[in-house]
């Protein structure tokens, strides 16, 4: 979840051009040049290379204009290992990585055919897909069309070079591909009949996201594996009950005589929620659906129903909440929902977030004749209201979580708080607002955040007017990982999230959301909730043993203790800010690439870093930044010195489960040296190309370019052999894979390339 995008932004997605004449149109924003990939024979050869092993070669041959046979032998020629075709329902899995490594290589058109996408298709993805465009940059890179030519001498020879690299990695060995992880996950013991979850621990709602759901539409198809069994009782074993899922409300219900175009699907959709609802019930779990509504719509939509239509973002508009007619399609369309689907668990809501929805959603309620005589208050209390009495019409018994995200952008809110519906839970960012200092800069806690312990003053005030008015209250927190490092299923740093767990365990909350669509995945870290709630007679240093003990043996709990608490300690030196957890590169770590030139691209929220060194320090200067990252880095070595000592300790039926948890912290690690190389680089190659420097400064500025490069090929290597055993690294639902496999060979490519270009 992020902070509101500021409206200038959202303009960027609104606004669409025209592509190739087509019907329907796909945003280009202010469609600069794309950046060449200069370290790679040529634009053709990159394109194959970044979608070797993730598009059938018939499908790349097509998009460019040659057969399968071209296209492998290009493949060969810079040896990537041989093609290995995808499991069903891949290309679903995999598309936003897929859009994400072409954006710069291919125009729309051909990349409509690599996804095998309409145009349609496309931009409802870029616009309902958590922010894709934004996350895209809100801009589309100018490239022309890429044809197919057959490769001349020089390419031929620069691709030879690039074999002489890759086969130093791609050397037959088996290597677990993208996904295995949910075959991993897909079994559970045997008891799929049976609630492993207590009921008596039911009252209180712990919720997470799927560890690799879906996050458009992910009730279109059977998507059975999106929640398998396996899943379902390890999140139950980790005390979850809850698991809550992305969905759009005029796809899930129909829209009556008023709206005949919404629905289109929705009995397969109810089909598809209905079996998932049972299938997480087995194991104690209920399924809560996220609604972020109503969703604005384009202007012709309105051409027919301008009373209904309300505020205006570029071409699209609110249908506005303070239409009656609205009003009625949210309570039909929710009480539809909740009479054919009983078993669900209920709600959460979010009014005023990154999608633009009811009129006061981004602040511009003047910008609507009805809304702009009602106040911000009683229009969100009004929509939260409305999606109440639509919910507890179908199902008087399902659970109503209302989110204060965005309120009075992320301020107190005692007003909302007063206009909402009375048998509600008001749930806050526990965290939010807290004041920290990292590297003797003060800031406070703007976003999610596991190195920044809360509960914060904004929470505790919104919670504690909420119960002055007799409403429930939930936190939202993390406890696996945030957007300071999300390429890793959980971060080794169970100390700070226990510190967290008691001081929620104070405050006496009612239940918690404990994942956005980021963390997930069933670690100890996850069971620590369970254990304050239960385990209440043990101290805190008791139940972390407890952990220990269970997941590694108990011969291994006091160096595996030891390892924690040093993670623990170096995370809470992470440089914390908005700007850093957006736009700096620690989601891709070493598989950033780096540029001889400033390519004069900013950096876009959890997308593409680029090398924009200004957006992704925020408050902190450069050096500071950097030291910050090194700190984190260095105390991480320390823990893992500990692991080390914890796995040769460790009995033989804990072994493979501690190597395998290494491999995580060890990643973490290599993700965040990587960033300090990465500033350090870029602050060096700016300095280099600076007027009037001595010859003396040239040789000293490129000797540090030189130790930064080597350093960055080593930690690609390091980390492109865990990723090769561990297919999680690198992963979050959200935005699929960041990088895979060949993407640390193209780093280690990249720096070599550098190190000549730069005659070092």
């Amino acid at each position: 979840m992020k902070k509101m995008i500021p409206f200038l932004m959202i303009l960027g997605l609104l606004c669409c051009k025209s592509i190739l004449g087509q019907e329907e149109s796909l945003p280009l924003g202010s469609y600069p040049p794309a950046i060449p990939t200069e370290h790679l024979p040529n634009r053709l050869y990159a394109f194959v290379w970044r979608n070797w092993n993730l598009v059938d070669p018939e499908i790349m041959g097509k998009t460019i204009g040659c057969n399968a046979e071209d296209i492998i032998n290009m493949a060969a020629s810079m040896g990537l290992p041989p093609y290995k075709p995808n499991v069903p329902d891949f290309d679903r899995r995999i598309y936003i990585t897929v859009i994400r490594r072409n954006w710069h290589l291919l125009p729309y058109a051909q990349l409509l055919i690599l996804l095998n996408m309409n145009s349609n298709e496309l931009s409802v993805a870029l616009k309902e897909d958590d922010a894709l465009f934004i996350k895209l940059g809100n801009l589309k890179p100018q490239i022309e069309e890429l044809k197919y030519t057959a490769p001349d001498k020089n390419a031929i020879r620069s691709a030879s070079k690039i074999k002489r690299i890759a086969q130093q990695y791609f050397r037959g060995q088996n290597t677990f591909p993208p996904f295995q992880f949910i075959e991993d996950l897909r079994d559970a013991s045997g008891k799929k009949n049976t609630n492993v979850y207590p009921s008596d621990k039911e009252k209180s709602p712990r919720i997470v996201y799927s560890y690799f759901g879906i996050y458009g539409d992910p009730l279109s198809d059977t998507l059975q594996d999106l929640y398998p069994d396996g899943l379902m009782e390890k999140l139950s074993q980790s005390g979850v009950n809850g698991i809550w899922m992305h969905v759009v409300l005029n796809q899930i219900a129909p829209g009556g005589t008023l709206f005949p175009e919404f629905g289109e699907g929705h009995a397969l959709r109810i089909q598809n929620l209905n079996r998932i609802v049972e299938r997480a019930k087995r194991y104690g779990i209920d399924i809560y659906l996220y609604i972020n509504e109503p969703r604005a719509m384009d202007s012709t939509f309105f051409i027919n129903r301008a009373p209904m239509r309300g505020t205006r973002e570029g071409n699209y508009y609110a249908m506005c909440t303070s239409s009656e007619e609205v009003q009625h399609w949210m309570r039909d369309a929710l009480a539809y929902v909740f009479s054919n689907v009983p078993g669900l668990g209920g709600v959460l809501t979010i009014t005023a977030s990154e999608n633009f929805t009811n009129c006061a959603s981004h602040g511009n309620q003047k910008g609507c004749e009805r809304c702009s005589r009602r106040s911000y208050a009683e229009i969100i209390g009004g929509v939260n209201r409305m999606i109440e009495e639509g919910v507890h019409k179908g199902n008087p018994d399902a659970k109503v979580i209302v989110w204060d995200w965005g309120w009075h952008n992320h301020g107190l809110a005692p007003d909302v708080i007063a206009a909402l519906p009375d048998n509600v839970y008001l749930m806050s960012v526990s965290e939010w607002a807290k004041p920290i200092e990292r590297g003797g800069v003060n800031s406070e806690v703007g976003e999610y955040s596991i190195s920044a312990v809360g509960p914060g003053p904004r929470a505790l005030q919104n919670w504690k007017w909420a119960k002055e008015r007799g409403l429930k209250t939930m936190a939202k927190v993390q406890v696996n990982n945030t957007w300071e490092l999300s390429s890793v299923p959980w971060l080794p740093v169970p100390d700070l999230v226990m510190r967290h767990m008691t001081a929620l365990s104070d405050v006496k909350t009612d239940g918690l959301m404990l994942s956005w669509s980021l963390g997930g995945y069933p670690s100890p870290t996850l069971k620590i909730a369970d254990r304050i709630s239960n385990h209440s007679e043990l101290s805190k240093e008791e139940m972390l043993n407890e952990l220990a003990e269970e997941r590694y043996g108990r011969s291994a709990v006091k160096a595996i203790r030891k390892a924690w608490t040093a993670f623990s300690n170096a995370f809470e030196q992470f440089p914390y800010g908005g700007h850093t957890l957006y736009n700096a590169p620690q989601q891709l770590g070493p598989a950033n690439l780096l540029y001889e030139k400033p390519t004069g691209y900013k950096a876009t929220m959890v997308g593409f870093p680029y090398d924009d060194l200004q957006s992704w320090k925020g408050v902190y200067p450069a050096n500071i930044f950097a030291q910050q990252f090194k700190k984190v880095a260095d105390g991480w070595i320390d823990g893992l010195k500990y692991f080390k000592q914890a796995i040769a300790m460790a009995d033989s039926s804990h072994r493979i489960i501690a190597m395998a948890d290494e491999d995580i912290a060890k990643a973490a690690y290599l993700h965040f040296a990587s960033v300090a190389n990465q500033v350090a680089y870029i602050i060096n190659r700016d300095k280099l190309l600076e007027k009037d420097l001595s010859s003396s400064d040239k040789i000293k500025i490129r000797e540090e370019l030189r130790h930064i490069l080597k350093q960055e090929i080593q930690l690609a290597s390091e980390l492109f052999e865990i990723c090769s055993r561990d297919s999680r690294i690198g992963y979050e639902a959200s935005n699929q894979y960041y990088y895979v496999l060949q993407d640390l060979v193209e780093k280690v490519i990249n720096c070599n390339y550098l190190l000549h270009q730069l005659k070092l």
